[in-house]
């Protein structure tokens, strides 16, 4: 796992405590090439199972308050990094919101679009990574090999938009997508060794797609597990040739 990047490498998950996330974390952790994981989630002091890992592995895991939506836990976040001056080889955004317990829910006509629901959605799911891109790509280790990535979802893309619905989710994981190209064409000529990529998952057993598991088959409904291994396997695969490039669990590229 891993094993294009430098050793000892330090590895930066956000999102740390949700399904996908935390299915990293454990995989990085496992990992003898890894030897430093900061683990950032909302609330991790009420995560057990990061605390768990963290009891488990001692000073390797480092747990950190960070919100997406909230700017000032980003700034913090970068800075505690400098101060502790680590320069990760990897980072990944894992966060992201499709529905939620307060009536959040993928639109399935017009009518149903709203704005307050929209900001929430593109908060999440593009406007934080945005953030997390100014503060954490000019921290990235400049030797070797080093990786910025982040959960998207192959309803982001236009061109295989075939079913429509989901106004909020579809445009905002497109608008994380047009954020990573962008950086990445900055990142070719300021930070030559990063290479900047949005990962499909596949449809995932986790809370995220529970409400919309009903209709999937039991061979395209993945664990949080495999998942993890196979983006590893991907990430692990990019050169810089792939920078700005948008692939599915098994390697295979999106089209925008």
């Amino acid at each position: 796992m891993l094993n294009s990047f430098p050793k000892p490498s330090t590895a930066l998950v956000i999102g740390a405590s949700g399904g996908i996330g935390l299915a990293l974390v454990r995989q990085l952790l496992d990992s003898d090439g890894v030897g430093q994981v900061v683990a950032c989630a909302r609330s991790p002091d009420r995560s057990e199972s990061l605390n768990t890992l963290s009891e488990r592995h001692g000073q390797r895991l480092d747990l950190v308050a960070l919100d997406v939506t909230c700017p000032q836990t980003i700034a913090a976040t970068a800075e505690r990094l400098k101060q502790a001056r680590l320069r990760p080889q990897l980072v990944l955004n894992a966060a992201g919101l499709l529905h939620d317990d307060d009536g959040l829910a993928p639109e399935k006509r017009l009518e149903d679009l709203d704005l307050e629901s929209l900001h929430r959605v593109f908060a999440v799911n593009a406007l934080g990574p945005a953030l997390c891109l100014r503060h954490f790509l000019p921290l990235m280790s400049r030797d070797g090999k080093a990786v910025f990535a982040a959960l998207s979802a192959r309803v982001g893309s236009i061109g295989d938009n075939r079913l429509g619905g989901w106004y909020a989710y579809r445009s905002s994981k497109a608008a994380l997508n047009q954020l990573l190209r962008t950086a990445s064409i900055e990142a070719r000529r300021r930070f030559a060794n990063v290479i900047i990529a949005a990962l499909h998952p596949g449809t995932t057993d986790t809370g995220l797609s529970a409400p919309f598991q009903a209709n999937v088959p039991d061979d395209k409904l993945f664990s949080p597990e495999f998942v993890a291994e196979r983006l590893l396997k991907v990430i692990d695969g990019l050169d810089n040739d792939d920078s700005g490039g948008f692939f599915a669990w098994d390697g295979q590229s999106i089209p925008w």
